[in-house]
């Protein structure tokens, strides 16, 4: 759907991105085309979709959308914004008003992430409108005036509500029963709609590309010009897009978004807040899913040590057999993992949270907002009395995997968490690893950082006299 109309059209390649599809076919060229890889903001668009039975509206990147994932859902340009009468919107209103444009080609995007913001928040805080800018890049007005045009578009104008009643019926009229299959003359694109179906089907096509929220492999087409042949879309299976919380922990579907994964995940665990919060943008983790990310098994991703200190493990699926891996033994090197032909993350589990566990997470980057860590940690421990019953230490950007520190973690088992101990397992974790040198960071930084950040853990959890944890922003300066 499309401002009210029902859009049929026909696919010749599913690699095609929604930006292509906007600019080219239906001469919307508002919305602009900067980085191509889901940085800039300038593409943005929102989409809408049901959510039993209610609606959803997410800022999304149409830069990196792969267009027959947009197949069921409503779409939302800056040129929907447009009234009968001509009228602004209060959002292009506000930004008028309040000078937040100037060169003016990041501003469509600016005004969609805050049209996201205006019909999924009525109240934001300024943390809030932070947030649901953080995927935006402007080069001109230094943020200070479109921050302000949010705070003013609630309460300046006359309010615009979207005719969700009728939106919602026809979403549901555009519900399919079964899956999309696309057989075109030189690529395959199949997006099943059962669980059984997928399993089924990637037994039978190991060789096709799992599509989830296309933040990865956008780019792999974006950027780096790949052909993908065959793609299996996961986002129109109902059982992957569950998170479920049980005595058993909390299971993420594969096809659940970051936004809502983190949002499941941060009541439990309010330690991993921070990183969630600075873990790529809001378009990103509207779109890219955290069983995407883990399968993906980047050295420097962020949820994989956050997720590997509290012992979550994957549910993979081959077929009609499952079977369960902890994170840890997921990864075995550089983009190579323990996944079988034909074998699929189905759910990540996070099991309930232990009892006395001190936990926190840090991420060091040149950034605040929107950066590749240079060094992730999550640590997790447990004591008895003084003494270390249970630590977990994981790091991302200390190997050519997201890896704990095994043996750092046996030498402090058992061991007082005093001052003693703490300084030998600086010594021990600075052997145990041998990380690169790159444009984010230098190896003997990497080294010295991440012993820092374990001596940081140990001032804020040592028994009788830890310090209070501040929030972490950390900027890199690399050696």
């Amino acid at each position: 759907m499309l401002d009210g109309e029902r859009i049929e059209l026909e696919v010749t390649d599913p690699t095609r991105t929604l930006l292509q599809y906007l600019r080219e076919d239906l001469r919307r060229v508002g919305s602009k085309e900067g980085c191509a890889e889901g940085d800039c903001g300038a593409c943005t668009v929102v989409t809408a979709e049901l959510d039993d039975d209610a609606l959803r509206y997410r800022a999304v990147n149409a830069c990196i959308q792969f267009l027959p994932t947009l197949d069921g859902k409503a779409l939302f340009t800056v040129e929907s914004l447009k009234s009968t009468d001509g009228s602004l919107h209060p959002v292009q209103q506000s930004m008028v008003d309040h000078h937040g444009s100037q060169c003016g080609f990041c501003t469509p995007g600016f005004i969609m992430s805050m049209f996201a913001l205006y019909h999924n928040n009525p109240a934001p805080t300024r943390a809030d409108i932070d947030d649901a800018l953080s995927g935006n890049l402007c080069r001109c007005t230094g943020y200070r005036p479109i921050v302000d045009a949010c705070r003013h578009m609630y309460t300046d104008y006359d309010r615009v509500e979207l005719d969700e009643v009728g939106l919602i019926a026809d979403l549901q009229d555009l519900r399919r029963n079964d899956g999309l299959s696309l057989e075109l003359d030189q690529a395959r694109y199949h997006a099943p709609g059962a669980l059984a179906e997928l399993a089924e089907l990637y037994l039978q096509r190991p060789d096709a590309q799992i599509l989830a929220g296309g933040t990865d492999v956008g780019l792999w087409v974006t950027k780096q010009l790949r052909e993908l042949p065959a793609l299996i879309y996961l986002g129109n299976v109902a059982e992957l897009k569950r998170i479920d919380v049980s005595a058993e922990g909390i299971e993420v579907g594969a096809a659940v978004c970051l936004t809502d994964a983190f949002d499941a995940i941060e009541p439990h665990y309010p330690e991993f807040g921070e990183m969630f919060r600075r873990f790529a943008s809001v378009p990103v983790r509207n779109a890219g899913t955290l069983v995407g990310n883990v399968a993906n098994g980047s050295p420097i991703g962020d949820s994989m040590p956050a997720l590997m200190a509290v012992s979550a493990y994957a549910r993979l699926r081959r077929g009609d057999q499952q079977r369960e891996l902890a994170l840890e033994d997921l990864y075995l090197d550089y983009m190579k993992n323990a996944l079988q032909a034909g074998e699929f993350i189905e759910s990540i589990v996070i099991p309930p949270r232990a009892d006395a566990l001190l936990l926190r997470c840090y991420k060091l980057s040149k950034r605040y907002d929107q950066d590749i860590s240079a060094v992730c940690a999550a640590i997790a421990l447990r004591l008895d009395g003084e003494k270390v019953s249970e630590i977990r230490i994981a790091l991302g950007g200390m190997a050519a995997i997201p890896k704990r520190a095994l043996q750092t973690e046996q030498a402090l088992l058992g061991k007082d968490w005093d001052e003693s101990a703490i300084r030998t397992a600086m010594d021990d974790l600075g052997k145990e690893f041998s990380p690169l040198s790159d444009m984010r960071a230098s190896a003997g930084y990497r080294s010295r950082a991440t012993a820092n950040l374990l001596y940081r853990f140990y001032l804020e959890t040592r028994p009788g006299q830890a310090l209070e944890a501040a929030a972490v922003n950390v900027f890199a300066v690399t050696a």
